[in-house]
């Protein structure tokens, strides 16, 4: 390749000997049939070599767009290189929504879900928990089919990609929605510890926002449905935005999701950024650590103690909450769990230095890492915080004997 295949963030090159680019289903089979060794890659959107492979590298962007609403049964129908920007205004037009989305709209779907990404909200599940089922070649280049009830389905919807190429997914849906969204600033840190469950449980959805520096909670997103009555947060110690914010202080905020508690539909406010519009130039790296939601108070502690450690290396660190599900590998598997998010700054060795302390000021309420982030977390640590990963193993061998969906780094990870 005469030009360097790189991840969204650009601290990934690729390996690749052979990018393909399918269009239908049929012509994947045969890439994946034809191939030695195949990673799917979606919209680039991941921070470890998760996606790489020396042998051939699928993207399925070029596939047919396909979003089928059925209406009766309340869900869609999907290829597997649709993004959350193609699917959700064809949603609303037709009168449904997605409960739960990502931050970023330009993301593809089965990326994010064989990832085990997720949204914001106490009552939100993992965005993988919305499939109904779904469609994926296997090593062969047959295809099999997966339906929610099924005695493998729970083990296969998070899979990084280790069992096959997802080529359709069918979500479940609910009726379309408005959603307004405040931002208020500067909450002090003991109000968030002393009053967390009453914070993040306020709204639809809950973000904190905070470069981890000083003794406050520089943002808080809030974005719940509108008609709803909004308790205000001025008696915590915060105060309302008066203009758009972007969460990293100091960007432009208009190319934010709207903001000031202005109602629009579902998919105009949950994604933290517009469709059309980018979150970043793209130059930075990013970590994910999950704990159980009854831990989050602690945790929060625990990181304040040891932020001037870390902090530098950072731009912008957000709390989340996800609702727990029943997906083997999902990160929220088994306990509702807060996400501690962070994004770096694109200094190699100064953020694996920094996230080294934020692991271990985490590490007495194991923490599991986000799968496509950065994590220095020791393979078989992660690995015994999954109590169905032999399950998946041996699902995994069943599906793919030969580990034709496998790399090195999904090797060491799961089954080292």
């Amino acid at each position: 390749m005469s030009t360097p295949l790189r991840n969204w963030a650009g601290n990934i090159v690729f390996n690749a000997r052979t990018v393909a680019h399918p269009g239908t289903e049929a012509e994947l089979c045969h890439v994946v049939r034809d191939a030695a060794k195949v990673r799917v890659l979606g919209c680039g959107h991941s921070f470890n070599p998760i996606a790489d492979t020396d042998d051939t590298l699928v993207s399925l962007r070029s596939m047919q767009r396909r979003i089928e609403v059925h209406a009766g049964a309340r869900t869609v129908t999907v290829d597997g290189g649709a993004t959350y920007a193609d699917v959700a205004p064809v949603l609303h037009a037709a009168g449904f929504a997605l409960a739960n989305v990502a931050s970023l709209p330009n993301i593809t779907l089965a990326g994010a879900i064989v990832t085990a990404t997720h949204g914001s909200g106490d009552s939100n599940r993992n965005l993988a928990a919305a499939v109904a089922g779904f469609r994926v070649v296997t090593a062969t280049g047959d295809v099999l089919t997966f339906r929610r009830g099924e005695p493998d389905f729970d083990g296969a919807v998070v899979n990084l990609g280790a069992l096959g190429v997802m080529s359709e997914l069918t979500l479940n849906l609910v009726p379309t929605f408005d959603v307004r969204q405040n931002v208020y600033l500067d909450l002090p840190l003991p109000a968030v510890i002393a009053n967390f469950t009453t914070l993040m449980s306020r709204a639809y959805s809950v973000s904190l926002f905070t470069r981890w520096q000083g003794d406050q909670v520089d943002q808080i997103w809030v974005k719940d449905v509108s008609g709803r009555s909004e308790p205000a947060l001025d008696i915590l110690g915060a105060r309302g935005a008066t203009g758009p914010c972007h969460p990293i202080p100091g960007l432009d905020g208009s190319v934010c999701t709207r903001q000031l508690g202005e109602a629009g539909p579902w998919h105009e406010r949950l994604f933290h950024f517009a469709i059309g519009n980018t979150a970043s130039a793209g130059a930075e790296l990013q970590s994910e650590l999950f704990v159980a939601r009854d831990e989050a108070p602690a945790a929060i502690a625990a990181l304040h103690k040891v932020q001037e450690q870390f902090a530098p290396a950072l731009l912008i660190s957000e709390i989340r909450s996800v609702a727990r599900d029943e997906l083997w590998l999902s990160s929220a598997y088994g306990q509702d769990s807060i996400g501690f998010h962070f994004t770096w700054r694109p200094e190699w060795d100064r953020t694996i230095a920094a996230l080294k302390v934020v692991e271990a000021a985490l590490e007495p309420f194991s923490p599991r890492p986000h799968w496509a982030k950065l994590s220095t977390i020791p393979a078989a640590t992660v690995q015994s915080r999954y109590e169905r990963m032999d399950d998946f193993r041996k699902l995994a061998d069943r599906l793919d004997p030969t580990g034709k969906f496998r790399n090195p780094f999904v090797t060491e990870l799961l089954f080292s």
